[in-house]
């Protein structure tokens, strides 16, 4: 092989590598249902974190305080790590809650005493664990990525957790 036949099979190989780059890429994607799972999954986790951070500020009862601070760290932990499966698999996440999570933050935040505590925990508590339960569940079962479904895998123990947490102040308060 002359030089310049070795420098063009060279260019050859380049070229071709970089053509195929995309492809080898777009295996790392998550396709459109995994991705709308996965920006479902960190739209929980956001909201859990901005409500949980009202009820810090809002709430004067200790266990709801408790639960809380709880939601943030807990919320905060899952939202990064659904942060960093997003950057590997090139899907672009939401930057803060949603309309629906936004209304129900202005509700929270108009509210004081028992009826914010009530609500709070109905709401935050039971309500939006339950509907992210369900979510991590069926990203276990309908999700095409590995990833994406040992994701839902390690949150759903720590929901499920947060579930009978919030049902037990739900029951405590009923009691009052």
């Amino acid at each position: 092989m002359t030089p310049s036949q070795r420098q063009f099979a060279a260019s050859l190989a380049v070229v071709s590598s970089l053509l195929a780059a995309p492809a080898g890429w777009a295996a790392d994607r998550l396709a459109a249902a995994d991705a709308a799972m996965l920006k479902d999954i960190a739209q929980a986790n956001i909201a859990e974190v901005e409500s949980g951070k009202i009820a810090l500020d809002k709430s004067s009862d200790a266990e709801i305080k408790k639960f809380a601070k709880m939601m943030v760290d807990d919320h905060s932990k899952g939202l990064s790590d659904v942060k960093t499966l997003a950057a590997a698999k090139g899907t672009e996440l939401p930057a803060g809650p949603d309309a629906k999570h936004k209304a129900v933050a202005l509700e929270f935040k108009a509210l004081s005493g028992g009826m914010f505590d009530s609500r709070y925990v109905k709401q935050a508590g039971v309500g939006d664990h339950e509907a992210t339960e369900k979510l991590l569940k069926k990203t276990q079962s309908e999700a095409k990525d590995a990833d994406l479904k040992a994701l839902a895998g390690k949150m759903l123990p720590v929901v499920q957790t947060h579930l009978q947490h919030a049902r037990t102040l739900e029951a405590g308060m009923a009691r009052k």
